[in-house]
């Protein structure tokens, strides 16, 4: 492992994340958050989960350092006695599990179709581009908010997995068309390489050359915007619940205590929506400034 880590740290990608302040800053700002969210169970001094330890009494505290505060709530709670800094724990992990998989799910179907249209061109190529049209002419946010509120509406009580499941859904169907446009262009300049010629000629079949051949080298672009990506499905995320069409709402999702905290904002309880927004912005922000990065350590013109 420390042999592995050594080797990356003198490659060029790791000579550039060694020498980027901004990359470091970033990297360190989304492990910390990353950490608290996949081991929240463990890190947050309460679980919101559970309700026999929530005491109404202690709802819209502000925050310790105030008079009005309690040493037991660094960051004060929210309208139903939560802890704010133990269900921002838990709702960054709400916020990375849905942000992750619709960023997965979009990646594989965009991939697979712009490698398809790229290399087969033809009706196939027109009808994956003329679809992504049309899906590119809808706001991405009008198309999740119709399908979460339709799966919403067509299963009122269903279980939780089941609304993770729609949310994830209308995420990743707004975010497939960037993944198929950007590696079906790729794919137009690689089809008509040597190499791909080379497979052609020796009797390799059309599947293998596209996953075999062409794909490892498109995949550049693929992951400097599936890593830009994540942060748009967390704000997405973040926007349907605040909506009230996203996570259920005794999920502690940060759009949902970002919506909750609205209400009471102008009476003075700024902490229930302002900490959501901060650590909001700080994961969209880092894993933002990690992508930038990525791009241009992948950019050999820019060495």
């Amino acid at each position: 492992m420390r042999q592995t880590l050594a080797r990356w740290l003198d490659s060029d990608i790791g000579y550039s994340f060694r020498t980027s302040p901004i990359a470091i800053a970033a990297a360190a700002i989304a492990f910390v958050c990353v950490f608290c969210a996949v081991f929240a169970n463990w890190v947050a001094p309460h679980n919101p989960f559970d309700l026999t330890t929530l005491v109404l009494s202690d709802a819209r505290l502000p925050p310790a350092w105030r008079a009005e505060g309690n040493a037991s709530y660094l960051l004060g709670t929210d309208d139903q006695g939560r802890d704010i800094l133990s269900t921002l724990m838990f709702g960054a992990r709400i916020s990375l599990v849905v942000g992750l998989a619709s960023v997965v799910l979009s990646m594989v179907i965009g991939v697979a179709l712009g490698l398809l249209a790229g290399f087969r061109g033809g009706w196939v190529d027109s009808s994956i581009m003329r679809l992504c049209d049309v899906m590119l002419s809808f706001p991405a946010i009008l198309v999740a908010l119709l399908i979460a509120g339709v799966g919403r509406a067509l299963f009122p009580n269903a279980h939780t997995s089941v609304a993770f499941g729609v949310l994830i859904l209308a995420i990743t169907l707004t975010g497939w068309v960037q993944y198929a446009r950007t590696v079906r262009g790729s794919t137009l300049v690689e089809r008509g390489k040597e190499y791909v010629q080379a497979a052609r000629v020796t009797g390799v079949a059309p599947m293998r050359i596209m996953f075999r051949h062409v794909l490892p080298n498109v995949t550049g672009p693929v992951l400097v915007l599936a890593t830009i990506h994540v942060a748009t499905a967390i704000i997405t995320e973040a926007t349907l619940s605040f909506l009230g069409v996203g996570v259920p709402p005794t999920q502690p999702s940060l759009g949902t205590l970002i919506r909750i905290g609205n209400d009471y904002l102008f009476s003075g309880e700024w902490w229930i929506t302002v900490f959501p927004g901060v650590m909001l912005v700080l994961i969209a922000l880092s894993i933002n400034l990690l992508g930038d990065w990525l791009r241009d350590a992948l950019n050999p013109r820019l060495r």
